[in-house]
């Protein structure tokens, strides 16, 4: 079935769909980011303690003091942990009784943009109301009382590489692997962390030279670590520059995304026991194979739009979990509070060693031929209000039938409009893909 997928959720002036992100001399500039430490530490409360995180860019360091020169003058004590994943400043958050935490990060972005994810107490994201509150108070008058301090979290990567070294139940020493860092927040953890519990780890693209994060490596770019794979043997991992998210290459050099990382967990919590109402959580992005896997295994799969937020709201509305993106954002609740992408690696090391079986013939299904196209355009709205381009997916999918879908849909992080196509068969997903993105071109006025 074919759908036209607006915007989850409204966007405000600083906002999109996983906090604020943008260029680093520009748009995200130190004032911007200093006001937003002042308005959290408002929001958060006098005396607020908040766990501060970055992942390699260059402009990390400027934009971490620029945060805590803000969040102190309303009063608010911060807690610096350095490079950190954003899953580890998540877990850093509940641990040290935080009443926020705070990620400077551009995620999968570009060196040179730069943002801001945002956790709660708990290690949890905020929801839209606590945004819209942060967002007023920007450029407000408001401020906290008195002077807050400064303090180093010198535990901080033991703390979080001991937690996520402890979702290895089974052995898995002597496990050969390839780790892709991406150059980013994975570089100081997932090769350490690895290393701790026995497997054998080759670390690649793992400097932390921020003016090379997501460049020709990592998640973004799974032809690397798959090659690497399949020179090796050994199987591959590739994170994004913050880490939350991972994509795997079995010991032959064949791509597992997120929906077969999916799989691979909810069988083995299925067989254990311990996968809650027989459940997962997926996206509409969700290849047609893993829906199919899930309907033969008796696992229901709850559908969500894009976004691993929207994800997350799923598995704590139906008290599931396990979830995840197609891209490799893996939720497990019963571990952590957001998308780990180093702790869904392990737990993946760690079924190829409960079973004793390569990790090839973990991977249950082959998916079905999808083609992703970006479209670039500053008018993402234009294209959502577009009758023309409601039509040209409503053609493609009466020629797909019921063997493929369309789905076109604004990025919530970058100005680009995404049009991805599923099919029995690549070259007719490739066609009708290129169709689609060409209408979706001529009624944006933008380029590829």
């Amino acid at each position: 079935m074919g759908h036209w997928l607006p915007s989850f959720h409204p966007m405000g002036k600083l906002f999109g769909t996983d906090g604020i992100r943008g260029n680093a001399d520009h748009t995200l500039t130190p004032d911007l980011v200093r006001e937003v430490g002042r308005a959290v530490a408002v929001w958060a409360g006098t005396g607020a303690r908040i766990v501060l995180g970055r992942d390699t860019r260059i402009s990390g360091p400027v934009l971490e003091k620029s945060f805590v020169d803000g969040a102190c003058s309303a009063g608010a004590d911060v807690l610096l942990g350095g490079v950190l994943p954003t899953a580890g400043v998540a877990y850093l958050t509940t641990l040290l009784d935080g009443d926020a935490g705070i990620v400077i990060s551009a995620s999968h972005n570009p060196p040179s943009d730069n943002g801001i994810k945002f956790f709660a107490r708990g290690g949890w994201k905020l929801n839209t109301q606590a945004e819209e509150t942060i967002e007023a108070l920007v450029g407000s008058d408001e401020s906290g009382s008195g002077e807050g301090n400064v303090h180093e979290i010198p535990e901080a990567l033991d703390s979080y590489i001991a937690h996520i070294d402890a979702v290895a139940s089974h052995s898995v020493r002597g496990l050969r692997v390839v780790v892709d860092c991406a150059n980013g927040a994975a570089s100081p953890v997932a090769p350490e962390a690895m290393r701790r519990i026995g497997v054998d780890v080759t670390a690649i693209n793992d400097s932390l030279d921020g003016s090379l994060i997501n460049e020709g490596c990592g998640a973004l770019h799974p032809e690397v670590i798959a090659a690497a794979s399949k020179e090796t043997g050994a199987i591959g991992l590739s994170f994004d520059g913050d880490a939350d998210r991972v994509l795997l290459s079995d010991e032959n050099g064949r791509l597992v995304d997120g929906d077969a990382i999916l799989a691979i967990m909810a069988k083995e919590l299925k067989d254990e026991g311990r996968l809650a109402s027989d459940a997962i959580v997926a996206t509409v992005m969700a290849n047609q194979a893993l829906r199919r896997w899930c309907e033969d295994e008796g696992i229901k799969l709850v559908e969500t739009p894009v976004g691993d937020r929207n994800v997350l709201e799923a598995l704590r509305h139906h008290d599931l979990v396990l979830g995840g993106e197609q891209s490799g954002h893996i939720i497990r609740l019963d571990q952590s509070t957001t998308g780990d992408g180093i702790l869904a690696g392990i737990a993946v090391l760690d079924a190829v060693a409960a079973t004793g079986r390569p990790l090839s013939d973990l991977v249950p299904f082959e998916p079905f031929p999808q083609v992703l196209i970006n479209v670039k355009t500053q008018n993402k709205e234009q294209i959502e209000a577009s009758d023309v381009v409601s039509s040209a997916v409503a053609d493609a999918d009466r020629r797909l039938g019921a063997d493929g879908r369309v789905l076109v849909r604004p990025s919530g992080t970058e100005p680009v409009v995404r049009v991805m196509v599923e099919a029995a068969e690549a070259k007719l997903a490739k066609e009708i893909a290129e169709q689609v993105a060409d209408v979706v071109r001529r009624q944006a006025g933008g380029d590829s």
